[in-house]
């Protein structure tokens, strides 16, 4: 089972295509939920994700609720500044699900109250507030692919 990136309500169409690429890259499965803050045929997003559309396993859902339905047992780590765990504190497992929010404002605050044991941050100076969104999703599944030996990619 692969590892999985879930963008709530994303906004930068550029930042939720290099998340796809990188999705394409690592077999990592790519939800989306809704609303968007783009339309799913703007050029921007495709010209990101350039011509790997093909190989990302993608998903759409009207409401978080939806995905944690489906993923009933699972674990969901938030990704947040206001989280005190570093993204590097913890063991990752197949089908580990990491949860970004919109660019503009992250999570809501009350799914980071669901999740108070698996909210992650990325260390950095105080001179900015946060990472661009496409940056850390990839910081955190590489992360979690480096822990499990990189299951099922090549080195070329």
């Amino acid at each position: 089972m692969p590892f999985h990136i879930v963008l709530v309500e994303p906004e930068i169409p550029a930042n939720t295509g290099n998340i796809a690429r990188t999705c394409a890259a690592t077999g990592t499965h790519l939800h989306l939920v809704r609303p968007l803050g783009f339309r799913t045929d703007d050029a921007t997003l495709k010209r990101a994700g350039l011509d790997y559309w093909y190989a990302v396993n993608l998903t759409y859902y009207d409401s978080f609720d939806e995905v944690k339905e489906r993923f009933q047992g699972h674990r969901f780590f938030m990704a947040s500044t206001r989280a005190t765990h570093r993204y590097s504190d913890f063991e990752y497992r197949d089908g580990d699900l990491f949860v970004f929010g919109k660019e503009t404002k992250g999570l809501p605050q009350q799914l980071l109250d669901d999740h108070p044991d698996t909210l992650i941050r990325m260390p950095m100076t105080d001179k900015v507030r946060s990472l661009n969104l496409a940056n850390s999703a990839a910081i955190v599944v590489y992360e979690a692919l480096r822990q499990n030996d990189f299951p099922g990619l090549f080195d070329k």
